[in-house]
């Protein structure tokens, strides 16, 4: 039914990964296959090819589903629907910042300082140029195919760049004087496909599985007993989604309580349940958490 499309380079490893906890996974012959398969009804057909493309090849029509960046479906400037955002990890749930960077010791403080017929270099030409035009400034905006940061003050009097911390720019003696894009990971669409009742549910059913997936990352399941008079002790400690469920236990004055935490709180977690009266405690992992 879907024919979808996943990022090769940077993103690939994540997103492969993604959809294989999200029981989705991805096969193919070798690494560096562009064709795939996934065992599931719902997908037809999977490419894996550079995110740069995808926003194009999906608005096409070539696939109805893909996974790109944002600041790429910018740069084509292309109708696509989104479906949702992917935070792959807390490593990636920084997003990365398209920035117009200068020398450090540029004068400029804001785009419009900058004079007529600066040289921009870019990987991201039509986002650039789109920029420029909107603040009234004339740039002479110049493809570059790599090493960006590299090219101010000799080749380029600015740049635009991806960062997420602007530490690399700076250490190449850069100042961001802007930022342009604010960019995450998105599952996207063709609009015309996603206005088609059944792929528009079955990409709707992929959806849920993908953010179940990221949902549950970082997240163990807990549970245990408690007696009555510590019930109340021990859930002032527990952390959760929303509320631990509590229930009776048969023919006893107790409790059992289950609720999901941050694997990160549970080797603290732990020891300080058991000191407030938890017994018969159990951690498990998650595979997903569907809200």
């Amino acid at each position: 039914m879907l024919r979808l499309v996943l990022p090769k380079g940077s993103l690939e490893r994540q997103t492969l990964q993604l959809f294989d906890d999200a029981d989705l996974a991805v096969l193919r012959n070798s690494d560096v296959d562009y064709r795939a398969t996934i065992d599931d009804p719902r997908v037809d057909e999977v490419r894996i090819l550079r995110p740069q493309e995808i926003p194009q090849y999906v608005a096409e029509g070539r696939f109805d589903v893909g996974i790109t960046g944002r600041d790429w479906i910018e740069e084509r400037n292309v109708d696509v629907v989104t479906l949702t955002e992917l935070h792959y990890s807390k490593a990636t749930a920084r997003p990365i910042r398209v920035v117009l960077a200068v020398a450090a010791d540029d004068p400029a403080t804001a785009v419009t300082d900058l004079r007529a017929g600066t040289v921009v270099h870019t990987e991201y030409p039509e986002l650039t140029r789109r920029y420029f035009a909107k603040h009234g400034v004339e740039a002479d905006v110049q493809l570059s195919y790599g090493a960006t940061e590299a090219k101010v003050p000799d080749i380029a009097d600015a740049v635009v760049e991806i960062s997420e911390t602007g530490r690399a720019l700076r250490a190449a003696g850069l100042r961001i004087l802007d930022t342009m894009l604010v960019s995450y990971t998105e599952l996207i669409a063709n609009p015309a496909a996603a206005q088609d009742p059944d792929k528009r549910k079955a990409m709707e059913q992929i959806q849920i599985l993908l953010s179940g997936a990221l949902e549950a990352r970082g997240r163990v399941l807990i549970k245990l007993n408690v007696d009555a008079p510590d019930l109340d002790a021990v859930i002032a400690l527990l952390p959760a989604l929303k509320s631990p469920t509590v229930s009776k236990l048969f023919g006893e004055d107790g409790y059992a309580v289950e609720t999901v935490v941050a694997k990160a709180e549970i080797n603290t977690l732990i020891p300080a349940l058991k000191d407030a009266g938890a017994m018969g405690i159990i951690e498990l992992p998650l595979s997903k958490i569907v809200h």
